[in-house]
């Protein structure tokens, strides 16, 4: 064997540990945010909202919250609020008083909804240990996340964790076409008392409005 190919060998296989010790890293936290995440009765967020092309010259930035309690959520994004009790989606859009009420096999893209937001990971992806930044005082640990069927929208994306905290702190999306979404989560609260019937919608509440099923 020539010294070439022993020295291409090695570097194949210290590659091939660096990739599973990469995976097995990246794997061991997610799990470890994951079951924080379980252990809350609720949580309740506030993000930011950033969608850039900059090939196409788009930038647009928006804010919502969320709050969200097992598969439960309610979302207020884009100037409507959306609901989903367990059953149903309710998207109600105050500004054309109309209510659409969808469920969850009806919708195109569920794959990270916002019951899903802090959760997706765990199936469908291939992970990689990426960059470690300093963001406002905080150490936040960047995940490689990679689709494990082809997509023709999403090229990979990029979970960031609060290493200490083990929360997401922010989420990018690198899609096929070069745009990239980012989702920054400015301020969470966990097990929030609500009222019971916080995640039910009541039509009485909007006695004008148009309701679409």
């Amino acid at each position: 064997m020539t010294m070439k190919k022993t020295a291409a060998g090695l570097i194949l296989l210290f590659s091939s540990l660096s990739f599973a010790q990469g995976y097995e890293q990246a794997k061991n936290l997610l799990d470890l945010v994951s079951k924080e995440m379980k252990s809350k009765k609720n949580i309740r967020f506030d993000f930011a909202y950033v969608l850039e092309n900059k090939k196409e010259q788009i930038r647009q930035e928006m804010e919502g919250n969320v709050t969200l309690a097992g598969d439960q959520y309610k979302l207020s994004f884009l100037e409507a609020i959306q609901l989903f009790d367990g059953t149903k989606t309710y998207t109600i859009v105050p500004e054309n008083e109309e209510i659409t009420i969808s469920y969850p096999e009806d919708e195109e893209d569920v794959s990270i909804s916002p019951s899903k937001l802090l959760t997706f990971y765990e199936e469908g992806y291939g992970y990689e240990w990426d960059i470690q930044q300093r963001v406002t005082g905080r150490n936040i640990q960047f995940i490689k996340l990679l689709p494990t069927e082809a997509s023709d929208e999403v090229k990979y994306l990029l979970l960031g964790i609060d290493v200490d905290r083990l929360q997401v702190y922010r989420l990018i999306e690198i899609g096929i076409n070069g745009t990239m979404t980012t989702l920054t989560l400015k301020s969470q609260e966990f097990n929030v008392t609500l009222p019971e019937d916080y995640f039910e919608f009541n039509a009485a509440e909007y006695p004008n409005y148009y309701i679409n099923e």
